[in-house]
């Protein structure tokens, strides 16, 4: 595990956290999910994004092509963004999307998987892994690709490739979690000892959008819903980033150890006083300037090695 020192001031990160809760503070029980949508787009919708935006569509859905200016268009970010399942898309998420293509050199392709209470468990899983195989059946190899995605994303990336590594498909070269969701029970440790210092995340919320996710009848135990409970041998290469201070916490750590003990590839960072996902903030926060470039340095490596071969 590497602990990342932070140099944000005290002012910029209580600026962040301001506007987030802004938004978080202002739905009730009457909120609609649509409206939730719009406010989550509004948020982090309006940066500006220094890259050619091409939309796609896969099966029916929306996606995105997003390339920085340098990107190779043999290697590819397939990202899958967060929002508790409920919320975000390809347009809340295109500046970090856009910055990941700039530090990794990658195209990223982002995809607006179907979302719940309309689609639960397992759609947005469905969704992912076609992405996966849209990109294979125009010629990109899976050593050409890596995953990304940031908390119920980064829980889809890791479903994704216990999925297809399940079914004795090729993986990806590698994936990348920020603040990944790996437990729909909330039962890591963090979800007490950082209960005071996460500004966002409580455990009752939590535990809210994985009924709302699942449905009455989803198991949060299982595999391809919580990756902590499946079986971690076999998988690419892992960056895994997360906030000392989010409840999710827990969730990084405790996985990242269990995929080291099956013999994955894990690199852990925790980062001081960061909050979640907090490379959406580049403006802001020099952290996530400089997690998005461990990010890009992370991708870089997996292009110039030889590619990931699953153990059986």
């Amino acid at each position: 595990m590497s602990a990342r020192e932070t140099t944000a001031s005290d002012e910029q990160l209580g600026g962040v956290v301001a506007r987030v809760l802004s938004v978080y503070r202002s739905w009730g029980r009457n909120t609609t999910v649509a409206q939730m949508r719009a406010d989550w787009d509004a948020l982090f919708g309006g940066q500006p994004v220094e890259a050619a935006v091409q939309p796609v569509s896969i099966g029916g859905l929306n996606a995105e092509w997003i390339a920085a200016a340098e990107a190779n268009p043999q290697h590819v970010a397939l990202y899958f963004h967060g929002g508790g399942f409920q919320v975000g898309s390809v347009h809340s998420h295109r500046e970090l999307m856009a910055g990941i293509s700039e530090a990794t050199g990658c195209r990223v392709l982002g995809l607006d998987y179907r979302l719940a209470p309309e689609h639960r468990h397992p759609a947005a899983l469905d969704d992912a892994c076609a992405a996966y195989d849209w990109l294979i059946a125009r010629g990109t190899q899976p050593a050409d690709i890596v995953f990304a995605g940031d908390s119920a994303g980064g829980s889809l990336v890791l479903a994704a490739l216990i999925k297809l590594r399940d079914a004795g498909r090729a993986l990806p070269a590698g994936a990348v979690l920020m603040s990944a969701w790996t437990d729909m029970t909330a039962s890591g440790e963090s979800y007490v000892s950082r209960a005071q210092s996460d500004p966002i995340h409580q455990r009752p919320m939590i535990l809210a959008m994985a009924r709302n996710a699942l449905g009455a009848e989803g198991d949060p135990r299982h595999p391809w819903v919580s990756p902590l409970f499946a079986e971690l041998h076999g998988l690419p290469p892992l960056l895994i980033q997360v906030g000392d201070r989010e409840t999710v916490l827990s969730d990084s750590v405790d996985f990242a150890a269990k995929a080291k003990a099956a013999g994955v590839d894990v690199r852990l960072e925790v980062w001081d006083r960061m909050i979640h996902v907090f490379q959406q903030f580049p403006d802001d926060l020099p952290e996530a300037r400089e997690a998005r470039r461990a990010i890009g340095a992370f991708a870089r490596s997996l292009f110039s090695t030889p590619s990931f071969t699953r153990k059986s």
